[in-house]
Order: C-alpha cells, then structure tokens, then sequence
C-alpha cells in the first residue's frame, strides 16, 4: 500500500522521466506538459542507461528537488532472454549510481505485475512475488536495487496490461486485436482464448501516476482496474468496435490456461476519488484515436 508524503498533494518542482520515448513515458510527458508541470524526459538516445558512466552523467543532470519516474526497460517484445535482463540490471545500476550521489525528492518506480506467478490467485500488494521468467525476476531486482539505493521516498508500480491507441509494443491483447482487426480483417486468439486478464487503459495509468507524484507517495501498488475478461470476450469487444465484419479465429492451445485477477482494494484507499475508465470505453477511445492517426 502507498504513504502519502505530501499534504495536500502539490505539483513537484520538476519531473524528470527516464523512458521518454516509450509507450507509457511518452505519454506521462505529455500529461505533465499539459499540467504546466516542469519535465526533463530522456530515451535511450539522449541517454542510455546500460552506457558506461551513464550513472556520472545522471547524477549531473538531477537536482535535489526532482521526483525521478524510471520507466527505461528493454521490454520482452526485444526479448526474454539472458541479454536483455543484463541490459536492464546495467541500467537500473546507472540509476541507482546518480541516486547514490543526489537525493531527490522523490522515485517513482514502473514495475509489472510480471512479479507476481500466474498461479497466485487473487493479487493484491502482499501477494507472494515469485516470478516465472526472467523478465519478472528482473524487474524485482530493481525493485531491491533502486530502494537500497536511496533514501528519498520511492513508489512502486505495478502495472497490469496496459492498452491503448500509441503502443510500441503491439501487446497481445487490445492493441493487438485492434491492429489485426484493422489491417487483415481478423483477430487470432492464442488457442481458445479462455484465459482471463486484466486491462488497463494508458490514460488511467498516467493520472494514478500523476496522483503519486503529486501526494509524494511511497510504498506498493498494483495498477490494475479489479475486473478481468477473458481473451475471447475481449476479441469480440475490439471487433464489434469496427464497421466491417471481424473474423475472429482459435488456434489450437500450447500452454496451460492461466488466470489473473487483481483486488484493488489499495488503489481504492489511496486515492477514494479516482474513477477508473470502463473497459467499453477504454476500447472505444482507443480504437477513435487509432483512426485519427491514420
């Protein structure tokens, strides 16, 4: 559960945001732009973490006022394997480097609720972390690493699958259905498409992202909406989103049916007033801004 640090919430001095090019950085930077909230955002171009004295050159650039947001990750679209957890722990060093020279204000922390074994049942914060590839045991890793490394106050994020019209990860999912539907017509399922998920929209994870920033908050939390829908519900809800007829196709299934269901009943305590977007809106808003893009 989180602990809020800043009473009443107040708009820190500056953000600065290490994954600014990705999916979800992109996105909080253009929030905070829009918010008149000061931000210094980074890629892996302007500056990769995993570079030799890429801590140096961190720690040169933060100032004692900032809240740092680390989304840099190599994402399991680029790989699972032994290379890019490396890449992942080297940057998470670098950060924990710069930390270990400038205290900032604040750490926020995006994690993925990868930490957690599909077996787990109902998640929730206190919920066993025990992950089942190496793509979870990293990010747990620097969970440890960046906590260690500072004693500014540091939030955790977990988010579940995040969906929306700008992912660069083509996610299996709502961003994969919305794009197979769109070019070929059709949208194929991972066998029957029985397992069940959780899906939350990219602009509900900025504003929980913004909430933290802004209460300075410290400690876990799972962003996740509490309602799950299996893949072949979801398939139907993306194609009915659509004018022309989606052909919705099962392959046969490689690998045992998992479920994930989260309790959100801290989200809920953290932040009462905070409404979550509806998955049937969700999807509609998303599908809209894929068809403005083109």
């Amino acid at each position: 559960m989180l602990i809020h640090h800043q009473s009443p919430p107040a708009d820190p001095s500056r953000v600065v945001v290490l994954g600014a090019r990705g999916f979800i950085g992109r996105a909080l930077v253009d929030a905070l732009e829009r918010d008149g909230i000061t931000v210094l955002g980074f890629g892996r171009a302007e500056l990769d973490l995993a570079a030799d004295n890429a801590g140096d050159r961190l720690a040169g650039l933060l100032k004692p006022d900032d809240a740092v947001v680390m989304l840099a990750a190599v994402t399991p679209d680029k790989g699972k394997g032994i290379a890019p957890f490396l890449a992942n722990i080297r940057a998470a060093a670098s950060l924990c480097a710069a930390l270990a020279k400038i205290t900032p204000r604040h750490v926020i922390y995006f994690n993925s609720d990868a930490v957690y074994p599909m077996n787990a049942g109902l998640v929730n914060e206190d919920s066993c972390t025990r992950p089942s590839d190496l793509y979870g045991m990293m990010h747990l890793a620097r969970e440890a690493m960046i906590e260690a490394a500072t004693t500014a106050p540091v939030a955790l994020l977990r988010p579940t699958l995040v969906y929306g019209a700008a992912d660069t990860h083509n996610s299996y999912g709502p961003n994969r259905f919305r794009r197979m539907a769109h070019e070929d017509g059709k949208i194929v399922l991972f066998g029957n498409g029985k397992e069940m998920r959780d899906h939350i929209a990219v602009d509900d994870v900025i504003a929980l992202a913004i909430l933290v920033l802004r209460h300075r908050s410290a400690g876990v939390l799972n962003v996740a909406t509490g309602w799950s829908i299996s893949f072949a519900d979801l398939a139907e809800k993306v194609a009915a989103l659509f004018d022309k007829p989606i052909e919705i196709v099962r392959t046969p299934g490689q690998s045992p049916i998992t479920h994930r269901h989260f309790d959100i009943a801290a989200l809920r305590k953290a932040f009462p007033e905070f409404t979550l977007t509806s998955l049937d809106r969700g999807l509609a808003d998303a599908h809209h801004k894929m068809l403005g893009q083109e």
